[in-house]
């Protein structure tokens, strides 16, 4: 299935469809400010299963994604040096590695006891987390061509993705830039990959 939504004002009504596939244990592809990305609720364990099997021997690790940064600081720990870097920085092409709280699953945890954090600048991707009403654990839609790394037209993604994910979300055409990972959890920020974003 592949539903349209647009940046500017979300179609309330598509949003809907969006969290009714989530609250079913569902998987979806979602645009974000970087490249498309796969999603799933925090909430669902068989989802987060299920999401493990399709990313398969990646090594990219589950990251989530969140709504704002007051949620970011219900599952994750967040002084006030951290706070001030996720407020100049989000929502944007980020990814901060900070010390999860117990709320996380350990699934999306994978053994470790820290997680990635997205807030994406992206409209779409916030306001499908704001209607599941949790996070979302994601992680991104990677290309088989060895030369290009991220697939960025929706439809190509549906025809590619369509029988392992319950709905593709079109948001256009993404990019094709990954976020910048910085490591919240030592001394002071490290970055870990540059990226699109540039750290302020």
């Amino acid at each position: 299935m592949l539903a349209k939504i647009y940046e500017q004002n979300p179609s309330e009504k598509e949003l809907q469809r969006v969290v009714d596939v989530l609250e079913r244990d569902e998987i979806i592809i979602y645009p974000t400010d970087s490249v498309y990305a796969f999603g799933c609720s925090l909430r669902s364990p068989k989802a987060i299963e299920r999401l493990r099997r399709i990313r398969g021997k990646s090594e990219e690790k589950f990251t989530v994604v969140f709504e704002n940064i007051a949620q970011v600081a219900e599952y994750c720990r967040v002084d006030n040096a951290v706070f001030r870097i996720l407020k100049r920085n989000l929502p944007g092409p980020f990814t901060f590695v900070l010390a999860a709280s117990a709320r996380i699953p350990d699934k999306a945890l994978e053994r470790r006891r820290t997680i990635g954090v997205r807030i994406p600048a992206s409209p779409v991707a916030r306001a499908v987390v704001g209607a599941l009403g949790c996070p979302m654990i994601t992680t991104s839609v990677k290309d088989d061509d060895q030369v290009v790394e991220y697939t960025t037209d929706p439809e190509l993604i549906h025809e590619r993705y369509g029988r392992e994910v319950a709905l593709v979300i079109d948001g256009g055409i993404g990019d094709n830039v990954p976020t910048t990972v910085v490591d919240l959890t030592g001394d002071g920020p490290e970055i870990l990959r540059e990226g699109k974003g540039e750290l302020q």
